[in-house]
């Protein structure tokens, strides 16, 4: 039965890809694009991705990083690199209810096949965490990641990353009521399951004492009860089991009260924190009872009209202002709830409109109607400078350098104004500027909404292919000249980020002419080449004949992967070599040499492209002379006909099955190790076939 369904849902997944190859176009009346927006809103999550990425990860920039995690996969919590599950299973809590109560608005935008892909990520993660009597909650260590500033795909060069588990209430719940949903949404057993163990875990510790590592980042503030109803009602909604919706309704006398009354608070908003708001909207629903209705609507009331003569704080034009933390996230996530609300036939009719009305100003906030978008990428005055790491693409552990992000963070809602509107786009400003999944959380689901209301048409040929910088390059400098020697000074750069990625067989060619060498009557063998400085261990070879009179010495590095895009000392890192004649001769001249054309005697070294750089024997970067002797392949061409296409991907699996032992050309196995690591494998053709679809453009 298993594979049945499982074998129903990719041919699905296959065929909807097929059916939005080309994005379809909806037709509304709206000022706001709301399936471009929707589509870039679940791109973000890819962005987010830990582990081996999977092969329909979009983010040409992202590549495989965490690998040695005790649990490998999840999503990075924000601007940052842990892995909290407690917003995390939260965040794909809310991604399954938008898909539970919106599938036509992911249908009609194409998005479908992208926000399944991405719930069935997470919730895989939460499944490996579940460890039967605690559960993985969290893995890296909050003040160890924040004092670095890098791309993930090279942090464990800087610092071991810790896990932590325990048996807290609130974050075993919020993981079971994740899978309860997912188990609905894509008829799971083994989501069901875990939901089922997760919450007997949750119910039988009743505490958050083992909930520790978290503390300062996700605390759990309300406590451990709204989880737990949250849980056990999406698990009646799974199951139709009264057993668990009978501890649902158990649970609400633990919930908060306003001070000095009996009715239950009502002022603040659905979030990572504090799940009842959504948990009371399903058991009005579900049991029609008055306890439920009338708190959903206080809560309602409070964020559109007012409650009893109080109400939110509005700005001057016209957000719902909760907190100054994610401020737009909680005013969408309340707009996907009065949605929600508004949809529901117990809804009152005077209130319906007042809601939808809610739902679609605030939405429209944080897509530009005040004047710039608070989603990155999208629509007018977007932000350009988020507070994350990766998309910033920085390699000297500095926010400072560059002075622009390389990268564009797709879809990304970021944390928003202040309550005067106020709003600093600045990478240091991470209360208005971070960005987090639990952000897009609830955004997501309105988006969906609007798109089932108000159609729209998502982006062709998104994302679009991004504009490459040179990512390793030599800068160098005349270190000093004498009338028998050159000796140069080179630092060799890795600031890599398409993806930033280690190399450890990096190298460097320096190319000499020895024209007045022979013209003097001495031979190659008599220069010698000497490596006088190196801040990490290195070699320098002896003169190799390239072509002609043009001879080369080639610096290689012990182990290229520690130059890496990670701080001042780590990125790039200097060698001081010496070219010299025998002593006492007077005939060598550098000038005519191609390496050294441009270089100065100064201290500052510059890039120059006349010191080409190689990745094992394949060159990466910079200027050979005519004449280069160095075999010349593409990498995934195995068979040497100047393409890469599918009939590459077809004889390298047929050689990885053992069917063929070589390739017809030459260089047919060079071209095959595409990430470069010695040895030919599933990784290769893994690489391969994302490079045919477009996700990644270079290997």
């Amino acid at each position: 039965m298993k594979k049945t369904v499982s074998f129903i849902l990719s041919a699905a997944l296959i065929l909807t890809s097929f059916l939005w190859t080309t994005p379809p176009s909806v037709f509304g009346a709206s000022d706001f694009n709301y399936a471009e927006a929707l589509q870039k809103a679940i791109y973000f999550y890819e962005c987010q991705q830990a582990g081996p990425l999977p092969s329909w990860n979009r983010v040409e920039w992202r590549g495989d990083s965490t690998m040695n995690d005790y649990v490998t996969g999840g999503w990075y919590d924000a601007g940052d690199h842990i892995k909290f599950n407690l917003p995390m299973s939260y965040t794909a809590s809310m991604l399954g209810w938008a898909l539970y109560e919106y599938p036509e608005g992911f249908d009609l935008s194409g998005q479908r096949v992208h926000i399944e892909n991405n719930l069935r990520f997470v919730l895989d993660y939460l499944v490996n965490c579940n460890k039967g009597t605690s559960v993985v909650y969290q893995i890296g260590d909050g003040p160890s990641d924040h004092r670095w500033w890098g791309p993930v795909e090279v942090i464990e060069k800087k610092m071991k990353r810790q896990y932590f588990t325990g048996r807290g209430s609130a974050v075993t719940a919020q993981m079971a009521a994740a899978l309860a949903i997912g188990s609905i949404i894509f008829e799971d057993d083994i989501y069901l399951s875990n939901a089922k163990s997760l919450f007997n875990l949750a119910d039988t510790e009743r505490s958050d004492s083992t909930y520790t590592q978290a503390d300062g980042y996700y605390d759990s503030w309300s406590g451990f009860w709204d989880e737990l109803t949250w849980a056990a009602t999406w698990l009646y909604l799974a199951t139709d089991d009264t057993t668990y919706l009978e501890k649902a309704e158990s649970y609400v006398e633990f919930w908060s009260t306003e001070p000095q009354s009996n009715i239950l608070s009502y002022k603040w908003g659905h979030c990572w924190d504090d799940v009842r708001y959504g948990t009371q909207l399903l058991l009005a629903r579900i049991t029609n009872k008055d306890i439920y209705i009338k708190s959903t609507e206080r809560n309602l009331d409070y964020w559109t009209t007012g409650y009893n003569g109080e109400r939110i704080t509005y700005t001057p034009k016209g957000l719902a202002w909760l907190n100054q933390w994610g401020s737009l996230r909680y005013a969408t996530t309340a707009a996907f709830l009065a949605s929600v609300y508004a949809d529901w036939e117990g809804c009152p009719p005077e209130k319906k409109a007042i809601y939808e009305d809610f739902a679609r100003t605030q939405v429209d906030y944080a897509l530009g109607s005040s004047g710039r978008s608070y989603v990155v990428g999208f629509g007018n005055n977007p932000p350009q400078r988020p507070h994350h790491r990766t998309s910033h693409g920085a390699w000297a552990d500095t926010q400072r350098e560059p002075d622009y992000h390389r990268h564009v963070l797709y879809g990304a809602l970021v944390g928003g104004p202040g309550q005067n509107d106020q709003y600093n786009d600045a990478i240091d400003d991470y209360v208005h500027n971070e960005v987090a999944t639990d952000y897009n959380a609830g955004f997501v689901g309105i988006l969906a909404k609007m798109v089932s209301l108000y159609g729209g048409t998502p982006k062709a040929d998104f994302p679009s292919k991004e504009t490459k910088e040179d990512e390793f390059f030599v800068e160098a400098s005349i270190n000093s000249i004498g009338t028998n020697y050159t000796e140069i000074r080179a630092e060799l750069n890795n600031r890599s980020a398409w993806p930033a990625r280690l190399i450890k067989d990096l190298s460097f060619n320096y190319y000499v002419d020895l024209t007045e060498v022979f013209d003097a009557g001495y031979e190659a063998s008599d220069i010698e080449v000497t490596l006088r400085i190196a801040e990490i261990p290195a070699t320098a070879s002896q003169l190799k004949h390239h072509s002609g009179n043009i001879y080369y010495t080639k610096i290689s590095y012990e182990d290229g992967t520690d130059i890496f895009p990670g701080g001042q000392s780590e990125y790039k890192r200097e060698v001081q070599f010496r070219i010299s004649a025998p002593p006492g001769t007077n005939f060598w001249n550098p000038d005519n040499d191609f390496s050294y054309n441009g270089l100065v005697r100064d201290h500052i070294t510059s890039k120059t492209d006349y010191i080409p750089v190689y990745d094992g024997s394949t060159k990466i970067f910079g200027l050979e002379p005519e004449g280069s002797s160095t075999p010349t392949f593409i990498k995934g061409d195995v068979n040497g006909d100047g393409i890469v296409n599918s009939i590459d991907y077809v004889l390298l699996r047929r050689f990885l099955l053992e069917i063929i032992s070589d390739f017809p050309c030459p260089n047919g196995k060079l071209a095959a190790d595409v990430n470069d690591d010695g040895v030919i494998n599933s990784l290769d053709i893994v690489l391969l076939r994302r490079f045919l679809l477009e996700i990644i453009s270079q290997f």
